[in-house]
């Protein structure tokens, strides 16, 4: 028993018995953390695919009620303009009821007078300019001529 002893107490028993249950507690202390961990992954995973599904299975009826919302305010502003548009328009034709705001017109547009009243134009100074230059439009070729014309048309129409 003296040897039993002797090797019991002896300094590279200890170091190897200490040794012995350090390992064992470091291997028990990784399994129990390797099993944590991987239940842990498990879990996140699920939730994970969970969180992804329900994405997208959203995603679409979101993107379609977003998009539709948008046509709606833009049908709105459309009405809203249109509304607003028919209500000149209502207001226009009460004028042209009037029998003083249509005679007012005519003489406007088309330089109508009454009876026993001269009428006069006046003629803008730069319009007046611009046909002295044509007067010389005979020196030209014709197809210059033409195409001042046309030019001239599309002036007048802006």
């Amino acid at each position: 028993m003296a040897v039993k002893d002797r090797d019991r107490f002896s300094t590279a028993t200890r170091i190897k018995l200490l040794g012995e249950q350090t390992a064992a507690r470091v291997y028990r202390s990784q399994t129990k953390r390797q099993a944590r961990r991987s239940r842990l992954t498990g879990r996140a995973a699920l939730l994970a695919l969970v969180v992804c599904s329900l994405v997208v299975a959203l995603a679409y009826p979101i993107r379609q009620y977003v998009s539709q919302r948008a046509e709606i305010a833009g049908l709105e502003r459309q009405r809203e303009q249109a509304r607003t548009r028919v209500e000149q328009l209502r207001d226009l034709k009460a004028r042209w009821q009037d029998d003083s705001y249509a005679e007012q017109q005519i003489r406007d547009r088309l330089h109508y007078v009454m009876p026993g009243e001269t009428g006069y134009i006046v003629i803008d100074p730069d319009a007046a300019k611009q046909s002295r230059v044509d007067q010389g439009a005979g020196d030209r070729p014709w197809y210059t001529n033409v195409w001042d014309g046309v030019d001239k048309a599309d002036r007048s129409g802006r």
